[in-house]
């Protein structure tokens, strides 16, 4: 599904003040994988998840996305890989305050030009998937504790269907019994439905909940290993 190889990626380059984020990283995750990529800040885990996330290109190698190879893309061929195959969740949530639970996981399918009724049909299922009671549907995302918040984000991630969701840091604004409740959403969404899910975290509990971990540090992978204590968390609100 995805390949990583020999990815560089240096800004300012022929400068004097050229620094290289990425050094040559190579990795593959397949199909229906959870993988965690865990480093400190300045390890470059940020730089390869925009690089993931087509909100980047590298400055040298190959990324190939179900057989595309997004390295080489324009602006708007990047984009319609966003729309399309990628599902984003972020640490800050980046949902409308004063807009319904409903609402905001429609949004993106506004974009696409899905018509109201496939919309709403869509995002319940999304919303159920994530781990919302059909109850919240209609709350206002300013109503809602920060799990249930972050589920909705997770929903948002899912509506397009996307062949990789891809969360940084999406427990950091979460108290730890919460950021449990959010991770135990991944792991569900993981097992019982096959998603591929990559994890961008600083922190070791919160990378042994997948089942694959890879380091990295100043710009290069440091291990690559199967999770073999993986945490299981839960999933009740």
């Amino acid at each position: 599904m995805i390949e990583i190889k020999d990815v560089t990626k240096t800004y300012s380059p022929g400068t004097d003040v050229a620094f290289q984020a990425l050094k040559g990283v190579s990795f593959t995750i397949k199909d229906g994988e959870f993988v965690a990529i865990m480093g400190p800040s300045g390890s470059g885990k940020s730089t390869l998840m925009h690089i993931m996330g087509a909100l980047d290109t590298p400055s040298s190698g190959l990324y190939i996305l179900d057989g595309k190879d997004v390295s080489t893309l324009s602006d708007d061929e990047l984009a319609e890989i966003r729309k399309d195959k990628i599902g984003f969740v972020f640490q800050s949530f980046n949902l409308l305050p004063r807009t319904t639970v409903l609402r905001n996981v429609m949004l993106p399918l506004v974009y696409a030009g899905i018509d109201e009724r496939s919309r709403e049909d869509r995002a319940k299922k999304a919303l159920t998937a994530a781990g919302m009671n059909e109850t919240h549907f209609g709350h206002r995302s300013n109503e809602l504790s920060g799990g249930q918040i972050q589920r909705v984000a997770i929903a948002r991630a899912l509506v397009n269907d996307p062949t990789l969701i891809l969360a940084d840091e999406p427990t950091g604004n979460l108290d730890t019994r919460t950021g449990e409740i959010v991770l135990g959403t991944f792991q569900k969404l993981n097992e019982e439905q096959g998603r591929t899910v990559v994890l961008i975290t600083h922190e070791q509990d919160v990378a042994e909940h997948a089942t694959r971990i890879i380091h990295i540090r100043d710009g290069a992978i440091q291990s690559d290993s199967t999770s073999h204590t993986k945490r299981k968390a839960r999933t009740d609100i």
